[in-house]
């Protein structure tokens, strides 16, 4: 372990292969990890309900030890908390972390380390995504679904 606390967050919508990658770097790195599920009210695209992310985000996290949160802002915890040392960001979320550090930074706290993730890819090459999941192309995994 590297950090007290580490914050991790998201929609974790069709949870896959690439959330799974972020969320055992935070469980990697952290004594503590706090993940933030964003709420349905804070996204503006369609998304499965809060209710189902939760779930299977539980279920996946059933031997782990950590602390959930619903988001409704982007930030959560992330820019108050004095004790979190660290942040697990993919590639697409790096702004926030820098977004946060400079809030931190205006409120006195000291900066989280930021810890990127590469994206993921599926067997195509392409990112793994839950839109693609979604729109049926992959899977969780990044295997393509071929039409019979």
């Amino acid at each position: 372990m590297k950090f007290k606390k580490v914050v991790v967050g998201g929609s974790f919508d069709h949870l896959h292969k690439g959330h799974k990658a972020l969320l055992e770097k935070a469980f990697e790195l952290g004594e503590k990890v706090i993940i933030g599920l964003t709420s349905d009210e804070m996204v503006n695209k369609p998304l499965q309900p809060y209710g189902h992310r939760k779930k299977r985000l539980e279920e996946y996290l059933s031997n782990f030890n950590y602390e959930l949160i619903k988001l409704n802002d982007p930030y959560g915890i992330a820019v108050e908390d004095p004790e979190v040392d660290a942040i697990v960001v993919s590639e697409e979320t790096l702004e926030r972390a820098k977004e946060i550090n400079q809030m931190r930074n205006e409120k006195g706290l000291k900066r989280l380390e930021v810890i990127v993730v590469p994206i993921v890819l599926a067997e195509d090459g392409k990112p793994i995504s839950s839109t693609r999941i979604r729109k049926g192309e992959i899977n969780a995994d990044g295997e393509i679904i071929r039409e019979n």
